[in-house]
């Protein structure tokens, strides 16, 4: 008996091959299959990438200015105030991590007026993306606020944190002992994107915690995690970790289970 096989398939067209390709740049920023010319990218490319490096050095750089880059309506309806860490200038604050995790003697008196043992502090850094803060926080604090209201969690006053890293956390709670800290702190740019803003969060942090004593929501931006996926994320694991008293490496983050196809 003569076995039969499948026809075989004829390669596929130039055009075919460029909709897979469309295709498949369509599902990443990332620059695969942007071809070349001889070793190098095609020039296109290459000016992208230039332009996206720019970006990025520039959101490391910048330095934000409240009344300009988040409104006076914003500053006044949120009651938002400044205060600094340590370090005293962008150069020192990228050369010194370590002071940019300490609030200066100014903050700390200023913090002194703020209400203490609330449920959550908010708080806004300006971190390594001055970019990120600019296009994420305005739509995505009120959306934080109104879900904490939502569960009748009180919220203490917010201020905004200048030259600020991670690690500031544990001075906040420090000095205002609330249940959970937020900071919302602009994330170090990559070449994909320039605008993506982290949440921190930490149960009743103290000195001496480190980064296994917090959790993290990345990737807040326009291709990323929605300011109102993450306002509900940042809330739900804010509950879990007053439920629980603790955050970090022993807790979970409690995603929602997806729902069903229709």
């Amino acid at each position: 008996m003569s076995q039969e096989f499948p026809p075989k398939k004829s390669d596929p067209s130039a055009e075919e091959i460029a909709q897979l390709v469309d295709k498949v740049r369509a599902l990443t920023p990332a620059r695969v299959l942007a071809g070349r010319i001889g070793t190098s990218y095609r020039t296109a490319t290459q000016l992208a990438l230039r332009e996206d490096y720019a970006a990025a050095v520039d959101a490391v750089h910048a330095e934000i200015d409240l009344e300009r880059d988040l409104g006076a309506e914003f500053l006044g309806r949120w009651n938002l105030f400044e205060v600094r860490t340590r370090a005293r200038t962008k150069a020192e604050f990228l050369l010194r991590p370590d002071l940019g995790r300490q609030l200066d003697a100014d903050a700390v008196e200023l913090l002194k007026a703020c209400p203490r043992g609330v449920d959550i502090q908010l708080a806004i850094g300006d971190g390594l993306s001055a970019t990120a803060v600019v296009a994420q926080v305005p739509a995505l604090f009120p959306l934080i606020v109104k879900e904490a209201e939502r569960f009748g969690l009180r919220l203490g006053r917010p201020f905004f944190i200048r030259n600020c890293r991670v690690g500031v956390l544990n001075d906040i709670g420090r000095l205002l002992e609330p249940a959970v800290v937020v900071l919302l702190v602009g994330e170090r740019p990559g070449l994909a994107s320039a605008e993506s803003l982290s949440a921190y969060l930490a149960y009743r942090p103290q000195p001496g915690h480190t980064d296994a004593h917090r959790n993290l929501i990345s990737n807040i931006h326009a291709r990323g995690t929605s300011p109102r996926d993450a306002a509900e994320r940042i809330l739900r694991l804010a509950l879990q970790m007053i439920r629980l008293g603790v955050s970090g490496v022993e807790i979970k983050e409690q995603l929602p289970e997806p729902s069903d196809a229709t």
